[in-house]
């Protein structure tokens, strides 16, 4: 028997029935996610400019509550690097110099912005997450990596910066090591080295232990080695006189209970509050939608997600969330992979996460106030990587120049103005792109295709025109409504111009529709001019096949 089509038939169970098949290997993996989550709640939180505990309020949340509300099996819901640049800002801007006033305020923000959620949820809003253009969103979140990178340098040096912003940070890294505090570094580089260096080992053991575990047990000894609970000074190689003390540790409040803050509803209307509430509630969504999509694909049992019960669910968990002081969370990708790849099954394994993280912070919480400061900033430092590698520049590039122009624009936009202008400056240089390849403006957003019943088995889908980004969501719908586990043959002739996004989409829907037991077929295709040489290029027709 077909092993893919094996495992999708035995499902696990969901509820307390699937707790009893499951609780073992749910309960393991939603440990392990436990020790990977507990030091980036701890990181994302105090890079956003909230108290620390705020991130492990989200992921309390998450695991305790939204489990048993959202429509996804798999993922791991909590605070997310990806917002960090939202919440800083919003905490700034909206303080104006005062991070606690900036705090509550933005505290409510997240409250509305949850309601947003929830009404994008309750309007099918889920399709969504087909729109944005793939290099505008991969843009986006490379950004966001540069951002959080050069905010956290400064503190793995245990220097604070001078400046707020994005290039005025990056600049100022020569200075801040110039005035590097020699034993924060130490700790900083490190657990940095750790994360970049542990992936490479192939053992299986060891690619079994979290690197943010190891990177704790490393760094909390060194911290102890360095004394860092006690305020003092020393001297280095260079004879130069250096101060550390408790302010390079994790702080945290004497019980959880004295932790919860209540928002601040007064500015909750004014421009810079409405700004944010968008921020928050499209990219949050979005970057949700995405990784649950992603989290999809990677599960073997091939269950589908419901996205917009899921969309409603977080934004439950984001109302509750900001009552009570924490951060905005999202289904989150990382988190969510180790939870496949550690074993779990079902949604309970999520729920164990946050029931781990509730014991720990309201039992341990001495223990928390151990971790060093740059070890949190190498994590995220780390993160950032990630999201702002050269291999995903070379990636973006191999898909198409285009797809490169995009995603620097993205990049670009972000850094010198914030997320919201940065994904729209996106979409607006994809749209050029189409202009310039002859899509006209009535075509841009309306979908031309018929859809015709060869026979009770076989639906013939014909496009013409174009098929790009932002026309892509109506095709999507009728081929939805189109029945299970017969033969869909979309056929492209007809038309002039596809592009990256659409062809992403086709493709998932294809693997997705076929994985279901139907047959879904492209034709039409070998008339077009790729792009590139990559599968998922963008392409037009030559004029002689017009």
């Amino acid at each position: 028997m077909n092993t893919s089509f094996k495992s999708s038939m035995q499902k696990p169970l969901t509820g307390i029935k699937g707790l009893k098949q499951n609780w073992k290997s749910d309960l393991i993996s939603g440990f392990l996610v436990f020790l990977i989550a507990l030091p980036l709640c701890l990181g994302i939180a105090m890079a956003s400019g909230f108290p620390p505990v705020s991130g492990i309020f989200s992921a309390i949340i998450g695991g305790l509550l939204v489990s048993f509300i959202g429509g996804s099996q798999l993922t791991i819901k909590g605070p997310a690097a990806g917002l960090i640049v939202i919440a800083l800002g919003a905490v700034e801007e909206l303080g104006k110099g005062d991070m606690l006033l900036g705090y509550k305020y933005t505290l409510a923000v997240i409250v509305f912005a949850g309601i947003l959620q929830v009404i994008f949820g309750l309007l099918k809003s889920g399709i969504l997450g087909d729109f944005f253009p793939s290099a505008a969103v991969r843009g986006m979140l490379a950004a966001i990596g540069i951002i959080i990178a050069s905010k956290q340098i400064h503190t793995l040096m245990g220097v604070k910066p001078e400046g707020n912003e994005p290039l005025e940070l990056i600049t100022e890294i020569p200075h801040s090591f110039s005035q590097l505090n020699p034993e924060i570094f130490i700790i900083g580089i490190a657990s940095l080295l750790v994360l970049f260096i542990l992936p490479l080992f192939k053992n299986k053991y060891i690619k079994m232990i979290p690197a943010p575990l190891i990177v704790l047990f490393v760094a909390i000894p060194l911290g102890r080695i360095f004394d860092l609970e006690h305020q003092h000074t020393y001297l280095f190689l260079d004879n130069n006189e250096y101060t550390i003390g408790p302010k390079y540790l994790v702080t945290l409040p004497e019980n959880l209970f004295s932790a919860v803050s209540l928002p601040d509803f007064t500015q909750l209307f004014s421009t810079t509050s409405i700004k944010y509430i968008l921020m928050f509630a499209l990219v949050g969504s979005l970057e949700s939608l995405l990784s649950t999509k992603a989290i999809d694909t990677l599960d073997p049992y091939k269950r589908k997600s419901n996205l917009n019960r899921d969309l409603s669910a977080v934004g439950i968990g984001n109302i509750i969330s900001g009552f009570i002081g924490g951060l905005p969370m999202i289904s989150e990708i990382v988190r969510s992979s180790a939870n496949i790849n550690n074993g779990g099954k079902t949604y309970w394994a999520n729920f164990f996460h946050g029931l781990f993280l509730l014991i720990f912070v309201a039992f341990f919480p001495d223990l928390l106030h151990q971790i060093p400061l740059a070890a949190l900033a190498a994590m995220l430092i780390y993160t950032g990587y990630r999201l702002a590698s050269p291999n995903e520049f070379y990636k973006t590039y191999k898909i198409g120049w285009e797809q490169l122009v995009i995603f620097l624009v993205t990049i670009i936009v972000t850094l010198t103005t914030d997320l919201l202008i940065g994904i729209v400056a996106g979409i607006f240089m994809k749209l050029v792109m189409h202009f310039i390849n002859g899509l006209p403006l009535k075509y841009a957003f309306k979908p031309m295709f018929s859809v015709r019943k060869q026979d009770d088995e076989t639906f013939i889908v014909d496009v013409y025109h174009s098929a790009v980004f932002t026309n892509y969501i109506k095709l999507k719908r009728s081929l939805d409504s189109l029945p299970k586990k017969k033969t869909i043959i979309i056929d492209f002739s007809g038309a002039y111009l596809i592009d990256h996004t659409v062809m992403e989409n086709i493709h998932h829907y294809q693997h997705d529709y076929n994985l279901e037991g139907g047959r879904f077929i492209l034709q039409g295709l070998d008339k077009y001019k790729k792009f590139s040489s990559h599968e998922l290029a963008a392409r037009k027709k030559s004029k002689k096949n017009l």
